[in-house]
């Protein structure tokens, strides 16, 4: 049986207005990112932290689905239990678009976690100030989502991913924090969806290791990769 392994980064939800780090305006241009996306930052100033990623659900409250969200929930439905549907990015986007079956590598930004039992809850778009878990009744929380200097538990589930498909997808990742190069390599069948070449760290663009570099926004480029992966799937 055909499977496909997808992973998702910034530049699929960027075009519904989630600005990312490595836009020209980004959020690495505002503040240090090891001050608000650290494990050190978060220690030395907790309500900083807190108050960032209190904007970006805020941010997110008002974002919706984009046609690329929507493709890859057509995907999912279509072969059901045949996509690895794998994301770098924090936001619902993709399950407001349908989606079911999402593993967000780097956590999610919704969702709240307890310090002392571990308890995940989910607190919408609203603010972190005067939560408490509601199984310990704590107020030692913090945001979900993983931070530079500890582990990320989900990766376990590239590599699963990878074993068990036959083409690997990328979508709107510069390969910066995962090597998709790399994974791209290993793939029998691969296609990259981004609007740029990005350079590699050990020489030349990393569209080199992919088999289709489909060059254009997440957007634009939905319909074509949702051809692909039919012919593929097929």
């Amino acid at each position: 049986m055909k499977k496909v392994f997808i992973i998702s980064g910034a530049g699929l939800s960027a075009e519904s207005g989630l600005r990312t780090f490595r836009d020209s305006d980004g959020l690495w241009e505002e503040h240090d990112v090891m001050e608000v996306c650290s494990v050190e930052g978060w220690q030395r100033d907790r309500v900083k932290v807190s108050g960032f990623y209190n904007l970006r659900r805020e941010q997110l409250k008002s974002a919706e689905p984009n046609e690329a969200h929507f493709a890859l929930a057509r995907i999912e439905k279509k072969y059901r239990g045949r996509v690895w549907n794998l994301t770098q990015n924090v936001d619902d986007l993709l399950e407001r678009a349908g989606c079911q079956d999402v593993i967000h590598l780097h956590g999610t930004l919704r969702d709240l976690r307890c310090e002392k039992c571990k308890t995940i809850w989910d607190i919408f778009y609203g603010s972190q100030e005067g939560e408490i878990c509601p199984k310990c009744r704590t107020s030692d929380v913090r945001h979900n989502v993983v931070m530079f200097g500890e582990p990320a538990p989900m990766y376990s589930y590239i590599h699963k991913a990878l074993i068990e498909s036959g083409l690997f997808v990328a979508i709107g990742t510069s390969g910066a924090v995962i090597d998709i190069a790399n994974l791209a390599d290993k793939s029998k069948k691969s296609i990259l969806l981004n609007p740029k070449r990005e350079s590699y760290a050990w020489g030349g663009y990393i569209d080199d290791y992919f088999d289709l570099f489909i060059q254009k926004n997440a957007t634009d480029g939905a319909k074509e990769l949702e051809e692909e992966i039919d012919r593929f799937m097929s």
